[in-house]
């Protein structure tokens, strides 16, 4: 039988609610990074798991057919722990442009490979393709110099780095399979177990701007993740953290760039972003024995913060990928502004009582900042800033958000959508909760 009449064999499977052997994984992998297996075939196989699931040992076997799928880094005489983080997305997270020269400021190495905007999600590779000449997708060589020169290098993946997840990712995001507990598991380990890390933690999104929506979706995602990098052997732990509404300020690639760079320079912060950031910051540098507990990590993120090692970091990792040399001290010289702001003023004043972050985040795609099929490119320039939050009051001086459009026809629709995207109403803003929801751990 031809390797495409396997992958059909095997889709039928799947699709009835039949188990896959791991040599039947492996070769549908195989097929995947050779081309053998089509994308039709990739978009009913995920579509097939979508429904079906997978079990924990399915699961765990798709996990390390991806990972073995291209190189699998590792790092002699390193000098510091190999550490990473990753989020299962959000609107408006732009954690990873910041916990990673942090954790280099004190010590650690970071080589994290990150994705593209999924959905109504941002992608940390879109926030830093937004930076001229940026490399996100650089050779191993090229990859190694600058984790060696920075401490930290964010990347996609490259030919040669889970090759198969890099194929698979593209075509979720256009098929609706995204929010796939086995995929997402997959889809997350293979590139963390290739980078060949020591620990990881991992930022699981609860709310409506999370692909999980109910903290119980979002616990069985955690327990999948965990029990499949316990595993495989790697050290990890995770928190759960609310996406009911944007983290942050700004959402769209240059606006999220511009606010992640002010935070690294002192400028302003905003509390749900930072104590988010500071939070996984904090776990990274226990688990990977730099700081003894979460008193000294979160000490040692302030000072890294506070001294300007972070911004040092972050500033040598962006010119050892090619970018600017002066994007800390200049980035408006170097990052993309739309032409419209428009300002998003309420129907009626009052205090916002509900925001819908996953209807935000689909603003932002409308407006160019986000792909709808695989081959679209993304307009760096768009976004909404100064997004208010919940309790906040808005009124015709405090706009919702300031919407940064190519044409005032797009602001226009986008301040229509926005309105409609949020609840107003007229009470007085109650304080808001801690978005670190839980800690877990195997």
């Amino acid at each position: 039988m031809t390797a495409r009449g396997t992958a059909a064999e095997l889709i039928r499977k799947k699709r009835d609610g039949g188990l896959l052997s791991d040599a039947a994984i492996s070769e549908l992998v195989a097929g995947i990074v050779d081309g053998s297996v089509t994308d039709p075939q990739i978009a009913a196989f995920a579509m097939a798991v979508f429904f079906r699931g997978m079990t924990r040992a399915e699961c765990a076997s798709l996990t390390r057919a991806m990972t073995r799928s291209g190189t699998v880094l590792d790092w002699p005489n390193a000098g510091g722990p190999i550490l990473d983080k990753h989020s299962t997305g959000g609107v408006g997270d732009k954690v990873s442009l910041i916990l990673a020269p942090v954790v280099a400021a004190c010590g650690g190495l970071v080589p994290m490979i990150s994705g593209r905007g999924l959905g109504h999600t941002g992608g940390t590779l879109d926030k830093l393709s937004s930076i001229p000449g940026y490399d996100v997708a650089p050779d191993l060589m090229r990859f190694r110099a600058a984790v060696s020169e920075a401490g930290c290098a964010i990347v996609g993946q490259t030919a040669d780095l889970a090759p198969a997840d890099r194929r698979l990712y593209a075509i979720r995001d256009v098929t609706a399979t995204v929010d796939s507990i086995p995929l997402i598991t997959a889809s997350i380990l293979s590139k963390k177990l290739a980078a060949g890390l020591d620990a990881l933690v991992m930022d699981v999104k609860v709310g409506s701007g999370a692909f999980a929506t109910s903290l119980e979706a979002a616990i069985d995602l955690t327990q999948s993740l965990l029990a499949v990098a316990q595993g495989a052997g790697l050290r990890a732990s995770a928190l759960l953290t609310d996406m009911g509404q944007v983290l942050g300020h700004h959402v769209g690639n240059a606006l999220e760039m511009r606010e992640a760079i002010d935070v690294l320079t002192g400028g302003r912060r905003d509390v749900r972003l930072h104590t988010v950031t500071s939070a996984l910051t904090s776990e990274l540098l226990v688990l990977g024995g730099l700081a003894r507990d979460g008193v000294a990590a979160a000490a040692a993120v302030e000072k890294a913060l506070g001294s300007g090692a972070a911004a040092e970091r972050f500033a040598r990792m962006v010119t050892a990928l090619g970018g600017p040399t002066d994007i800390v001290e200049c980035p408006d010289r170097h990052l993309a502004r739309a032409p419209i702001e428009l300002a998003a003023v309420p129907d009626v004043a009052g205090v916002l009582a509900r925001v819908d972050a996953r209807a935000l985040g689909l603003i932002v795609v409308e407006l160019g900042g986000g792909r709808r099929r695989v081959e679209d490119s993304i307009d760096p320039a768009v976004g909404l800033a100064e997004v208010c939050g919940v309790g906040e009051v808005v009124d015709r001086d405090r706009p919702i958000a300031i919407v940064h459009a190519r044409s005032a026809a797009d602001a226009e629709a986008a301040a229509i959508r926005l309105r409609e995207a949020v609840t107003v109403g007229d009470e007085p803003g109650a304080a808001s909760a801690s978005p670190v929801l839980r800690r877990m751990a195997i």
